[in-house]
């Protein structure tokens, strides 16, 4: 499933030209080259699964408060564009399904990201999994990431044989032994706190390591120079002309 791992994955879509977590964001990293894209699903009240980072409504859509108090219909009476710019007002906070058919039909591979309300760790996990697990073709790329080990050990459960991507902001002592528990296949880390040498002890584990959110060329280049696998980036046609040959066939 790694073998086809780019060098650039796209952020939320394509988040520096499109509202993040959007259809319209997909197509955008699509358009720009992205081979694989990055988004994160969480529940609605009636669990179904949903692309949106924040906890919250209020950043990304016309509407406020928190996420899993309203049901699908209820959220996608929400405008999910307007704020990003006038050209995407009628953009809505699509389902799991929904964009599993984008990215389908785009040939893009995924990063899907388990990303929880607090408290719905293990029943956001076991929905999305349960969800996109039919829909998604055999051959095609799919890495599960998760900052929440919980959401990791319920994908080692349901879904053993998709890799599972061990997302690091500030990790435990023991990340190491936690990353062999769950079977990680790869360390998704925070590229502003990395060193050469930490991702040497990360890269030291066996694993690949994936850095986000990379939208500066000279910050790649040292990424990849101290080892970084793939990095993600709100802008991958950008980056990917910037880098020039360093950015691989990924972008």
């Amino acid at each position: 499933m790694l073998s086809t791992l780019p060098r650039l994955i796209g952020h939320r879509g394509a988040k520096e030209s499109a509202p993040e977590n959007t259809l319209a964001s997909i197509r955008e990293a699509a358009r720009q080259g992205a081979r694989w894209v990055e988004v994160d699903v969480m529940l609605t009240r009636d669990q179904r699964p949903v692309l949106i980072h924040d906890d919250t409504l209020d950043r990304t859509t016309t509407g406020t408060g928190a996420v899993p108090l309203l049901d699908l219909a209820a959220l996608q009476q929400l405008d999910a564009g307007r704020w990003f710019d006038a050209a995407f007002v009628g953009e809505r906070v699509p389902t799991l399904e929904e964009a599993v058919d984008l990215i389908r039909e785009l040939g893009l591979g995924l990063n899907l990201e388990i990303k929880p309300y607090p408290g719905q760790e293990e029943i956001t996990a076991e929905v999305a999994l349960n969800t996109l697990r039919p829909l998604w073709p055999s051959d095609r790329p799919l890495l599960l990431s998760s900052f929440e080990v919980s959401c990791l050990e319920v994908a080692q459960r349901l879904w053993p044989e998709i890799p599972r991507g061990y997302l690091l902001w500030d990790p435990p002592a023991d990340w190491a032994a936690i990353a062999d528990r769950i079977g990680a296949a790869t360390l998704n880390v925070d590229q502003s706190r990395q060193t050469a040498d930490s991702v040497a002890e990360y890269r030291a584990s066996g694993r690949p390591v994936l850095s986000y959110t990379v939208n500066d060329a000279e910050r790649a280049r040292t990424l990849f120079g101290w080892g970084v696998s793939a990095v993600f980036t709100d802008a991958p046609g950008r980056l990917a002309r910037e880098l020039g040959p360093l950015a691989g066939s990924g972008a």
